[in-house]
């Protein structure tokens, strides 16, 4: 029989280092076991499936949908709870997630909320509650929007301003903004189930608005390197005008009339300021009468109101959190948050950068700590492969950031400089 444990006995699928420690604040009723990254099916199923069953009551979180093969059909066998995690719809004050707590997390049990091939239980909640008979939640709803349009809080805040009359130039007619996406996301792998690239929307937004000017938002991970394109803006140079500067959300979306985009939330957040938008893929917010979908869905037949859409996914579905102390806490807290940390520069992420591992005279750092002697190089040629977060994510705990790569063969490489687990 297993030992004892305190609390709900978890474990935790694809849940990287850093963020360990933030799910232990936040779920304190749970007894976490965080299973290694990149565990395979035949792992999981020789080792893992066999330990989850000997716990009581066990249950099993996955963050996105980075599930081992074989594991949702032994946990439907077993009867086994799993809960898919992604980050809500106000993640930061960072303009990317960083290596900071979420102010939001969504939890669901039937799927990601941005898979479009089944219900999630977002869908489900937006095609099932009675919203009009919920005249509050309405109305906390349109002041919800309320805030969120004079504040101009998104999902990431910058606080960065930038004179967008200069940046798009003098207005000669219609202005359509296409949003770009790290085309290898798992919100375009599961939310769309055509092919497509930012540059093929870019074509398709010049080639149905011949006459207006395009402008062309990369995804800000892209132009800062932290993660790579799929496709090449230049490419499609010639037909529109190229943001390469820090834009907030909120001022892109001046002076536009349409929006374009394949799975992004900055299509729900144009909706919230009366933009057209037009979607090429399936987002949660597609499908209820408020889009232009190019991309149908069956399932969802009813139509919603701006306000009962808002009140389903950002007051009903996520959970908010105090990332300092982990409480739970409401929408309308997180926002005064955020809106307080750039009106005052108080610090809310609860959260600091470790200065890296303590040299050591012997053990995963070699006799002498003599690894330690490499650190300097490697994270140079990491800043140049990649982006200067990257090397500092490194510095802080080099085995773990080489253990966590997305890309096999530099997991590889890792296991070449570092071979013993820390």
């Amino acid at each position: 029989m297993p030992a004892a444990r305190d609390g709900i006995v978890t474990f935790a699928f694809h849940i990287p280092g850093w963020k360990q420690s933030i799910f232990k604040r936040y779920f304190p009723e749970r007894s976490f076991i965080f299973v290694p990254m990149y565990t395979r099916g035949r792992e999981f199923l020789q080792t893992w499936s066999a330990r989850i069953v000997r716990e009581k009551n066990p249950e099993i979180f996955v963050w996105s949908l980075e599930v081992p093969d074989g594991l949702r059909a032994f946990a439907a066998r077993h009867g086994i709870p799993v809960t898919f995690i992604e980050d809500g719809f106000i993640r930061s004050v960072e303009a990317n997630a960083s290596r900071t707590p979420p102010l939001s997390l969504a939890l669901d049990r039937g799927t990601a909320y941005f898979d479009c091939r089944e219900a999630s239980d977002l869908e489900r909640l937006l095609t099932e509650y009675d919203f009009d008979r919920s005249p509050d939640l309405l109305a906390r709803a349109a002041a919800g929007i309320d805030t969120l349009l004079k504040t101009g809080i998104s999902k990431y805040n910058s606080g960065s301003e930038t004179d967008v009359a200069a940046l798009y130039g003098q207005r000669t007619g219609k202005r359509v903004l296409v949003i770009g996406q790290v085309e290898d996301d798992a919100s375009i792998r599961y939310g769309c189930l055509t092919p497509v690239t930012n540059n093929d929307l870019v074509r398709l937004a010049a080639a149905e608005n011949p006459d207006a000017q395009i402008i062309y938002k990369p995804h800000p991970d892209i132009l800062n390197r932290v993660r790579f394109a799929q496709s090449d803006p230049q490419d499609v140079a010639h037909l529109c005008l190229i943001v390469t500067r820090p834009l907030s959300m909120a001022e892109a979306f001046e002076t536009i009339d349409h929006v374009y985009t394949i799975t992004s939330l900055a299509g729900f957040e144009a909706l919230l300021r009366g933009i057209k938008v037009t979607v090429y893929g399936c987002p949660f917010y597609a499908g209820w009468g408020l889009t232009d979908d190019r991309q149908p869905n069956p399932r969802r037949k009813r139509r919603l109101s701006i306000e009962a859409l808002f009140a389903g996914a950002y007051l009903l579905y996520p959970r908010y959190f105090d990332p300092a102390t982990g409480n739970q806490v409401s929408f309308e807290e997180t926002v005064a948050a955020v809106k307080q940390h750039f009106s005052t520069g108080t610090a809310m992420e609860g959260a600091h950068r470790q200065l890296g591992p303590r040299w050591q005279a012997w053990g995963p750092y070699g006799v002498l700590g003599w690894r330690h002697l490499m650190t300097p190089l490697i994270a140079l040629a990491i800043t140049r492969i990649g982006h200067q977060r990257d090397a500092e994510n490194y510095r802080e705990d080099p085995i773990q950031f080489f253990r966590e790569l997305t890309d096999r063969k530099f997991r590889l490489i890792g296991r070449l400089f570092y071979p013993f687990d820390g």
